[in-house]
């Protein structure tokens, strides 16, 4: 596994380098088969330091894991906890659908745009109804099967995750509703 352990205006030293390795490794080797790369940043909050560790597997799955301690070691002992515990319910579920995923997640490009809000509260009415873009952007949309994009979602924090259904073939979304459910949308 290739690691990558850096500091946002904080000096990273040797001593917390292996320590990294060596405990992101012994957690990631526990739960996951094949793990490709892992990405660890400090950083400083006021008077804590935070830690954010994203692993990245073969399988496609990323987990990320954060926290915040008043020493850096304690926020990385926090941070990998969070993620052991990630990387136990990814692999539980696994186990409970009883599917081993040989071949990794294949994975389709697509645009991704940052558009501009329309902050523009004194103008009556707008030029265009084309939304002006800020940005575009590469991304990548998995094919994965229902549970596994809803495992995905869960794992990375996210609100939402778009997926192509690997029954279907066809574009889903499946989302955080308000009363903390999952919905699925499958067109």
């Amino acid at each position: 596994m290739r690691y990558q352990v850096s500091g946002k205006q904080i000096d990273i030293g040797s001593a917390l380098q292996v320590h990294v390795e060596q405990e992101l490794g012994s957690v990631v080797q526990k739960y996951a088969e094949r793990p490709t790369d892992a990405n660890v940043v400090f950083s400083r909050s006021a008077h804590e330091y935070v830690c954010e560790t994203t692993v990245h597997l073969s399988t496609g799955l990323t987990a990320q894991a954060k926290a915040h301690a008043t020493e850096i070691y304690a926020a990385f002992d926090l941070c990998a906890d969070k993620m052991e515990k990630q990387l136990r319910r990814y692999k539980r579920r696994l186990k409970d659908h009883h599917r081993d995923r040989a071949e990794p997640v294949e994975l389709l490009q697509a645009s991704s745009y940052i558009l501009a809000s329309d902050d523009a509260a004194d103008e009556a009415e707008p030029d265009s109804l084309q939304p002006m873009i800020v940005a575009e952007m590469e991304t990548r949309i998995p094919a994965l099967s229902v549970g596994e994009a809803v495992m995905q979602m869960e794992l990375a924090g996210a609100p939402v995750l778009v997926f192509r259904n690997e029954a279907k073939n066809g574009l889903n979304v499946v989302y955080r509703r308000e009363d903390g459910n999952i919905g699925w949308i499958d067109p």
